[in-house]
């Protein structure tokens, strides 16, 4: 799927929900959106709100994705970010900004401009 059809899926689901572990309208969490915006499923049955095992999510993300060299971000990128001390966050790359489920706010929403946290990395979908 291409970068673009991404986005217009992850945009398509800002305004739902937050909750954790959701994977439908219902709620959302960073992985249900993922999930939903790529046409995936099983990036990650089990996990908690706290984590810190970054080879574990890696692993996950190539399973299913292509790794991007960061400096080369196009819409539609998964991002991997450190949100936190043991917090990791899935966010999609809009080119102007990212889609992600935000807790705080309780809902999905699209923040412009580049993410707050460090990037860990990025993934793209293999049928670009």
């Amino acid at each position: 799927m291409a970068g673009e059809a991404i986005v217009v899926r992850a945009r398509a689901l800002i305004g739902i929900p937050f909750r954790l572990h959701g994977r439908d309208a219902l709620g959302l969490d960073c992985v249900g959106l993922a999930m939903l915006a790529y046409g995936v499923s099983g990036i990650a049955a089990d996990y908690g709100l706290r984590t810190n095992d970054i080879a574990r999510w890696r692993a996950l993300l190539d399973a299913r994705l292509a790794c991007r060299p960061e400096a080369r971000l196009a819409p539609g990128d998964l991002l991997l970010l450190q949100a936190g001390a043991a917090q990791l966050h899935l966010a999609i790359w809009t080119g102007t900004g990212f889609v992600h489920a935000h807790a705080g706010l309780r809902r999905v929403v699209e923040t412009p401009g580049p993410p707050p946290w460090p990037l860990l990395g990025a993934w793209f979908s293999r049928k670009e």
